[in-house]
């Protein structure tokens, strides 16, 4: 299977939607409880280093970066959103995906890559190691899900090679 990545276009929305639909579902992905419009998401993530993964020019996946902080002394460090369509799962396609957006952030400045991950979250958190994300530690009860349950994260950052 030959998986190709490029910069995310506003055209990609719906099926980029589609697959953060099928994130949601799972309820360990993120605290978000419906897909906003491409607009509203648009407005919060950053334009650069956003990507998508194909498969026969299907989007397959897609990453994409938040800032952490609007103050300019934290403008390097944004957080990662990183997801795969249901059945292409465990095809290397989030290897690829976060590797590029490594590889990209590097060439932009940012000197730091946060993620925050259910700890139920295995998968998620054992990719992020994979490619030097470091555990930072535990956030408890940080949020709420919409059912009205606390959920903990598992705080990870990736550093520059820049600063380390």
């Amino acid at each position: 299977m030959k998986i190709e990545t490029r910069q995310m276009l506003k055209t990609d929305w719906d099926d980029v939607a589609l697959i953060y639909q099928q994130g949601i579902i799972t309820n360990n992905a993120t605290f978000q409880p419906i897909v906003p419009e491409w607009e509203e998401w648009d407005s919060n993530h950053i334009k650069e280093c956003r990507m998508v993964a194909l498969v026969l020019d299907e989007v397959v996946g897609w990453v994409a970066l938040s800032p952490t902080s609007k103050r300019k002394v934290f403008s390097g460090v944004a957080e990662i959103s990183i997801y795969v369509k249901e059945n292409y799962r465990g095809k290397g396609i989030a290897s690829l995906l976060i590797k590029e957006l490594i590889e990209a952030c590097e060439q932009k400045g940012y000197w730091t890559i946060e993620a925050k991950i259910f700890p139920e979250n295995k998968e998620s958190i054992a990719l992020h190691k994979k490619f030097g994300f470091r555990e930072v530690g535990i956030r408890e009860k940080i949020g709420r899900m919409p059912d009205g349950n606390w959920r903990d994260i598992v705080l990870l950052e990736h550093r520059s090679k820049s600063i380390i």
